[in-house]
């Protein structure tokens, strides 16, 4: 249900996962609409660094030779990782919302941006009580981001049209997925984000009991436009 939301902008941080070159250059891996994303997450930033909000990025990056890698990882034939790899230079962040005045990157071999560990304690010494979650893919990084964020017991403003992943239904499904169990935090949109980091109040989404979103083919993309 929608309430009303108001953040303390000194208690926030946000957090842009994984925006790397693959996902728009590399045809295994586009993002859809990868543009428009890359275009909010630039706003977001601005808003973010005016308003003295931490910005952090993560990447993720699998360096074969340092056996930094999962069991089972996907592999091309020379071995290389099949995404993410190390030596690829479409690994890098792409620069337009790349880290600025040297914010920190975290770099990891695993979806969760807390899988390479310091990033809670890091929120925790910031006083962190909401964090702000964008980039890609939605189903994987950004969800095992989100889970672990509420874990630690930081609440999630999760910015719904900054996010994104391979297809519209990918992403959208896995918003609501995420939005019926966001205990303790909010689905926004950029706008809102926005106006929250600059100590405004808005109507944001919040889950209430559990699993309130029971979406089909059919109604799915309706659910998504009223979170």
């Amino acid at each position: 249900m929608r309430t009303a939301l108001t953040i303390e902008p000194s208690r926030a941080a946000a957090l842009f996962v994984d925006l790397q070159e693959e996902h728009r250059r590399d045809r295994r891996y586009l993002v859809e609409g990868f543009d428009a994303l890359i275009g909010n997450i630039q706003r977001l930033q601005r808003v973010a660094r005016t308003a003295g909000v931490p910005v952090l990025h993560s990447a993720y990056v699998v360096d074969q030779a340092a056996q930094r890698a999962k069991p089972f990882h996907p592999v091309m034939a020379d071995g290389s990782s099949a995404f993410s790899d190390a030596d690829d230079p479409m690994s890098e962040i792409c620069a337009e919302v790349g880290p600025i005045d040297r914010e920190p990157v975290l770099v990891k071999s695993d979806a969760s941006a807390f899988a390479g560990g310091g990033l809670a304690e890091r929120l925790a010494a910031l006083g962190t009580e909401w964090l702000f979650v964008a980039g890609v893919w939605t189903e994987a990084c950004i969800a095992e981001t989100v889970r672990d964020a509420v874990g630690h017991g930081f609440r999630v403003a999760l910015i719904k049209d900054a996010c994104g992943s391979g297809s519209t239904a990918m992403h959208q499904t896995a918003i609501l997925n995420l939005a019926n169990r966001l205990y303790g935090g909010a689905v926004v949109d950029t706008e809102g984000a926005c106006r929250l980091m600059e100590g405004g109040t808005i109507e944001a989404w919040r889950v209430q009991g559990s699993v309130p979103l029971r979406f089909t083919y059919d109604n799915a993309a309706r659910l998504y436009l009223d979170l």
